[in-house]
């Protein structure tokens, strides 16, 4: 319990004094959208990049990642179903689904490297390698079934993949590790010093993308949002993990996986693909907050 706790606090530490530079201007209101894309485009392709290329791949990778996979998309049909039952705004339910599945790239990165070492970090990167591009075909889709925005066609799905610099440094980084291409004793430094700034100024970003002030959207719908997350989601990948017969620590992982707070992204997709803004803002917020206490409860289980 001490472990996961002294891992935890520095990570969601940062995202608090993220928070109190917003409330105090600190540096200024326009540093930390550039920042945020610093650490998107840049950081944090360099720290896949040089985790992935030094990788050691388990055997049983594939499971791990079906396990991972497979969860998320049975979530999805149950966020689904629920909504025929008891339906609300298709805006509001294209962001009940990415609060439901998607996940904070940053804390995962930040809490796995903390409690599992470069072992979790590994594995944590090869879920990226696929989920994100998974989420982003499953999220696109919902949108496209229940939003009447003209953008949504097969190009703006294949571009949003293709474009995605975590995927583009998952990718970068297997195929170095898989073809066993050298890497320049200078460059492979110059990757570990980006690395290293990664996760501190994600995490400084997130907090300062907090919005405390607007917690009044829809309350059922950010409860069904937060019910998938944190426990629909969770049962399906601890199942499935089992199922697989992965060992502890790639289920430990899988648990954290599913447990994560939604990713500030999904702000982004909502605004321009016409979902519930408003929702979506709070979600990110409500699960953010959250997440800490969920994350000790179910590693305290799993470790």
């Amino acid at each position: 319990m001490e472990h996961i706790f002294s891992a935890l606090v520095p990570v969601f530490g940062l995202i608090l004094i993220g928070y109190l530079f917003k409330r105090i201007s600190f540096p200024s209101h326009e540093f930390w959208p550039m920042a945020d894309k610093l650490t998107y485009f840049i950081l944090m392709p360099a720290l896949l990049i040089y985790k992935l290329s030094n990788a050691k791949f388990e055997a049983n990778s594939v499971s791990f990642v079906l396990a991972s996979l497979i969860a998320i998309f049975l979530t999805m049909i149950i966020l689904i179903i629920v909504n025929k039952i008891t339906p609300t705004k298709n805006s509001s339910f294209t962001s009940i689904v990415q609060g439901g599945i998607r996940f904070n790239t940053y804390v995962f990165l930040a809490i796995s490297g903390s409690i599992f070492g470069d072992t979790g970090l590994v594995l944590s990167a090869i879920i990226l390698t696929f989920a994100i591009p998974f989420i982003n075909i499953l999220c696109v889709t919902i949108f496209a079934l229940y939003s009447d925005n003209s953008k949504l066609d097969f190009m703006y799905l294949i571009k949003s993949i293709i474009k995605n610099p975590l995927i583009i440094g998952c990718v970068v980084g297997g195929a170095i590790n898989f073809f066993a291409i050298p890497i320049h004793v200078s460059l492979g430094n110059l990757l570990e010093i980006l690395s290293k700034a990664a996760l501190p100024l994600g995490l400084l970003s997130i907090g300062y993308a907090l919005v405390l002030k607007d917690l009044k959207s829809a309350k059922k719908d950010m409860f069904i949002s937060c019910l998938a997350k944190f426990i629909i989601l969770p049962l399906f990948i601890y199942f499935f993990g089992k199922m697989f017969g992965l060992d502890d620590i790639m289920i430990s992982i899988l648990v954290l996986f599913s447990v994560l707070p939604t990713a500030p992204s999904s702000f982004i997709l909502a605004r321009q693909l016409g979902g519930d803004i408003s929702l979506m803002t709070s979600i990110i917020t409500v699960q953010t907050l959250a997440s800490a206490f969920f994350i000790i409860v179910f590693l305290k289980m799993f470790i």
